[in-house]
């Protein structure tokens, strides 16, 4: 009879990616709730938004907030994914923040400094996403390793 024995993983390397994936599930959660009142706002054809003449890109206000309503949403719930450690999450997460990052430089015209702060966070969401994943291991956030 063989046994087999694994080396347990690194503790430091487990929790370095352990908060890195929890940092980037709560920032996609609060990048996705802002994207979404940023969406309701566009929808309501609230007087925040400012039009812009002569822009490359011109959008209908509530076509553009059903965008970024539907990109809060998906990225409230990757986020939760994200908390429970799946795969599927990181991936979707990693998208999301993407789709984000275009999202806000297509308005960057219209609100430069609040585009530039989500464009932020959003490069942030990303980097934790890809950093936390090159261990090989997956943990959940308990710190325990998934089989």
């Amino acid at each position: 009879m063989t046994a087999t024995h694994t080396r347990p993983a690194h503790p430091a390397r487990q929790e370095w990616a352990t908060g890195l994936t929890a940092f980037a599930a709560v920032m996609l959660f609060l990048a996705g709730l802002l994207t979404l009142f940023r969406g309701i706002m566009a929808i309501a054809e609230d007087d925040v938004f400012v039009t812009t003449p002569n822009y490359v890109f011109q959008f209908d206000l509530t076509g553009w907030g059903w965008v970024h309503l539907a990109l809060g949403a998906v990225a409230m719930v990757v986020s939760v994914g994200l908390l429970k450690a799946s795969l599927w999450a990181r991936v979707t997460g990693v998208a999301i923040a993407g789709l984000v990052i275009i999202a806000n430089f297509l308005s960057l015209p219209y609100y430069p400094v609040w585009s530039v702060v989500m464009i932020t966070i959003s490069g942030f969401i990303i980097w934790a996403l890809c950093v936390s994943g090159r261990g090989g291991n997956a943990y959940d956030l308990s710190g325990e390793r998934r089989r």
